[in-house]
């Protein structure tokens, strides 16, 4: 069941801002905070208001109405979204205040409280904010977030690319049906769903003729993309659908779970050159006490031999993966087991986070509670490991010739043209000449310098 919400009191209601009629609105303000499902929600959100009749404006502007689109799978998170709030109230105190997002989906009264605040829009009600902003003055204030879990449809916004990318992110899955025992995501997205295969061809076409390309494929819980499908389908026959059709576009998938990695989708990237030798690959923790009460569903075995395999399959691939540190319960022995495993599986880089407290998830109510100390130093421990396993992981590509996709802005600190190599690689573009954005271009690598590759272009 989703945690449980704090209905509003008539001092919280009185403390919103009511909305004016949508003829005073002319400029919007949309802010984002989170994954790249979100930053997707916000592009989408952003064509919606366009098609409205308003005009966008970069956060932070001075602006009409401000869109502040939450995070909350952090206690810093929702820090983060509070301090958004009231930033936008600082800078147009007339201005009306949208919430909406995670945050706003599974503690809507916690934004509503604020004094300025004029809606508190949760997850179900995200697509229906051009919408709101056309409703009378008597409408408001209004507070929605019902259950998520009622939602049984991929959400029905427009595909958008995120503004100033020369990276396309195609949101195709959205909510999770893992329920891992420290995790707030499905409280505030609700079940599994998927956009329909035709849909997912549609949004790739779209994104092709508008030049993108490289298309990144993802989700909430993409590994599990199609399941609710009629009829069912799967992510390795999706993409194996499109690959052969935009072979001019190279495809990145967001992060898989580990046991939805399956032997036809490592085949995939055999046979297609588009598709990139790049897995992010969520680990949590490498003691099997802690997987188990994470219900993480595999152990320490199943992941190092799924590297291994991996690696095999596919020559040059980068496997990052995500790491927890201080879940409940986790003493020394528990960090060192998973130290010891990701010293000898074959990762490229890592992500690494603190537990975090969220209300109404089952972690919550666990023993064993770490100290904040204890997390952070062994955060840096795993930090320090990550930087030189990112950096061996490099340093295998000295003297090759690599796939670069140029970005749009030079390197702010050398004036150097910049992009990613086809592994999620890093690379700083010398010899002279400045390379067109949104380019593929075939570098020559010669050197590893502050974390970054370094080459000069071969050929476009």
């Amino acid at each position: 069941m989703p945690p449980k919400q704090k209905p509003m009191t008539n001092d919280e209601k009185t403390n919103i801002t009511p909305l004016p009629q949508k003829e005073e609105i002319s400029t919007v303000s949309v802010v984002t905070l989170g994954c790249k499902v979100n930053q997707c929600d916000e592009a989408s959100m952003i064509v919606e208001l366009k098609r409205a009749g308003f005009r966008p404006l970069p956060f932070p502007s001075h602006a009409d109405t401000y869109i502040i689109n939450t995070c909350t799978v952090t206690a810093f998170a929702d820090f983060q979204s509070r301090q958004l709030v009231r930033r936008a109230l600082r800078i147009n105190p007339q201005a009306r205040v949208i919430v909406t997002g995670c945050l706003a989906q599974t503690q809507p009264g916690m934004p509503a409280a604020i004094e300025g605040v004029t809606v508190v829009a949760g997850n179900d009600h995200k697509h229906q904010i051009a919408d709101l902003l056309s409703r009378p003055a008597d409408d408001f204030p209004l507070v929605l977030a019902g259950d998520i879990f009622r939602q049984k449809n991929f959400p029905p916004l427009p595909v958008a690319g995120l503004t100033g990318r020369t990276r396309a992110f195609f949101k195709i899955q959205d909510g999770c049906d893992a329920f891992c025992t420290y995790c707030i995501v499905p409280y505030a997205r609700g079940r599994s769903r998927s956009l329909p295969v035709a849909g997912v061809h549609d949004g790739v076409h779209r994104f092709a003729g508008e030049a993108f390309r490289e298309i990144v494929l993802t989700g909430i819980h993409l590994g599990s993309y199609g399941q609710d499908l009629e009829p069912p389908t799967d992510l390795a026959g999706l993409v194996e659908g499109l690959l052969p059709q935009y072979r001019d576009v190279r495809f990145r998938l967001s992060s898989i779970e580990p046991l939805e990695i399956t032997d036809d989708l490592l085949a995939l990237f055999g046979r297609h050159e588009n598709l990139c030798p790049h897995l992010h690959i969520p680990l949590q923790s490498g003691d099997d006490t802690i997987l188990e009460k994470m219900k993480r569903g595999y152990d320490r075995a199943f992941f190092r031999s799924l590297t291994g395999r991996v690696v095999q399959s596919v020559p040059d691939i980068a496997i990052g993966a995500d790491v927890m540190v201080g879940f409940p319960g986790e003493g020394e022995k528990e960090f060192t087991k998973t130290l010891s495993l990701l010293e000898e599986l074959p990762l490229a880089y890592l992500h690494v986070f603190p537990y975090s407290e969220r209300p109404g998830t089952a972690a919550m109510e666990m023993p064993g509670h770490v100290p904040d100390k204890i997390k952070k130093d062994r955060a840096k421990i795993l930090r320090t490991l990550g930087a030189k396993k990112r950096e061996a992981f490099s340093r295998k590509f000295l003297g090759r010739t690599v796939p670069v996709l140029v970005e749009g802005s030079p390197d702010k600190n050398t004036g150097l043209s910049k992009g990613f190599s086809h592994n999620y690689l890093p690379v700083l573009i010398g010899g002279g000449k400045a390379c067109r954005a949104n380019t593929l271009v075939h570098v020559k690598i010669g050197d590893y310098r502050r974390g970054r590759l370094t080459g000069e272009v071969v050929y476009g």
